[in-house]
């Protein structure tokens, strides 16, 4: 079974909001073992949507839209859904009760305009959106003429779902109604046409093109039924095996016990899992600690350690020091080593690191001092330079990274960020 995902709104096409609905739903469909086509992004007009929601029946049984369902002059979605499923809009009572309900502290919404949202389509199935206005519409078996060839009941007919942009709101929507929907009306509880099966790797410290030359003879020996990717993002790449309903899981994992020993001085888990939660998982497995002084990263390395669940278990907390003062005074590094070497230097970031590991009583600790640029670059220390230091258990280790004077500020901070939990991870399987 095949889905596809249409995402509306001028506001994805000029850069002013960044698609993560697609990313996040293409998750839940994989999980629920349906195939994701393909994903449209179309202007808040009436043309465009009506031209991608033929080409996604074409290709797709499942069709999910996000976005334009708002009661404003620019969200067109329903207009454009009742057009093209031959249907007009009715008043529906439950989802006007729903909105009086979700507003009845703020009367002032209550406007002639919210009252359009209470207004649908009268041939969709509609379900609750929880906490927003926009109802979540399903039209099943609807399309007519040369829209959509329509092919019976059950497990094979076709429909579409739309749903709110608004990501909170699509997450509980897609979560609550309809992924639970899709499997009443597809095959009972597991959807298992395609059964689609993924085993990622997670590998540092080696190109992609290095790597793809390592095992080449192993992946020209791979049978048809498997599909081999290379997604490199920061400092790390994933190795993604898949099938689509054409092998085993065990198949797959027998090719994957074939790969490990080419790899092995590159691996950092044979699982799809985050850099931070990965690390996370190894500081609590093993009852350490960390804290981190930062400079560079501005908080970044602290946001990353602390985003899971649990991660008071380890994690102690950070001094932001960008101000030498900071350095100087929270940290005690030696005004001298400031004033001979400059922030910038592994002599800083390891009395940074062993300070503030003194400081909150740690087993770990990581620094960053850099340049982010896109100002303070030297001949001597240009902009992507960052200095990273870990203190540990048995010493300190301090290494110098040449991000390169082209990246953007966000992406030398995050590549800092992303070798020093790699360091760390590294660090922690090597001494356990």
């Amino acid at each position: 079974m095949k889905a596809e995902i249409i995402t509306i709104g001028d506001e994805l096409l000029i850069g002013q909001v960044v698609d993560t609905n697609s990313a996040w739903m293409a998750e839940r469909l994989n999980e629920a073992g349906i195939e994701l086509y393909q994903i449209t992004s179309v202007h808040d007009d009436r043309e465009h949507i009506l031209k991608a929601l033929d080409e996604a029946f074409s290709r797709a049984d499942i069709v999910l839209t996000t976005g334009g369902l708002g009661p404003t002059k620019d969200d067109i979605t329903k207009h454009v859904m009742c057009e093209y499923f031959g249907t007009s809009l009715v008043e529906d009572a439950s989802v006007r009760a729903h909105i009086h309900e979700l507003y009845k502290e703020r009367p002032e919404v209550l406007n002639r305009l919210t009252a359009t949202q209470w207004l649908v389509p009268a041939s969709a199935t509609i379900l609750p959106n929880r906490v927003g206005s926009a109802p979540i519409m399903v039209f099943e078996n609807e399309v007519k003429g040369e829209r959509l060839e329509v092919r019976g009941e059950g497990q094979n007919s076709k429909f579409l779902i739309a749903m709110p942009g608004v990501p909170h709101e699509m997450k509980i929507a897609m979560t609550e109604q309809v992924m639970p929907y899709i499997r009443l009306k597809v095959r009972g509880e597991r959807l298992e046409a395609g059964d689609i099966i993924h085993r990622t790797i997670l590998l540092s410290g080696i190109a992609e093109s290095t790597l793809a030359i390592r095992i080449e003879d192993w992946e020209n020996a791979l049978p048809d039924s498997m599909h081999l990717a290379y997604l490199p993002k920061d400092g790390t790449i994933r190795l993604r095996l898949s099938t689509y309903g054409e092998a085993t899981a065990e198949e797959l994992q027998s090719h994957i016990d074939t790969l490990l020993p080419l790899i092995s001085d590159y691996l950092l888990a044979t699982e799809d899992i985050s850099l931070e939660a990965l690390a996370g998982r190894l500081l609590k497995q093993h009852a350490m600690t960390i804290a981190t002084a930062e400079s560079c990263t501005g908080g970044r390395l602290a946001a990353a350690l602390n985003v899971q669940s649990g991660s008071s278990a380890y994690y102690m907390g950070s001094v932001v020091a960008y101000d030498n003062r900071i350095k100087e005074q929270v940290l005690g590094v030696a005004h001298d080593t400031l004033m001979e070497y400059g922030a910038v230097s592994e002599q800083t970031v390891r009395e940074m690191a062993e300070g503030v590991r003194t400081l909150m009583n740690t087993d770990y600790a990581i620094a960053t001092s850099g340049i982010a640029g896109p100002t303070g670059g030297t001949k001597d220390k240009p902009v992507g330079t960052v200095w990273i230091a870990w203190a540990t258990p048995t010493g300190t280790e301090a290494r110098c990274f040449h991000f390169g004077v082209a990246r953007e500020r966000e992406q030398i901070t995050m590549r800092a960020v992303n070798e020093a939990l790699i360091h760390l991870i590294k660090s922690i399987k090597t001494k356990h």
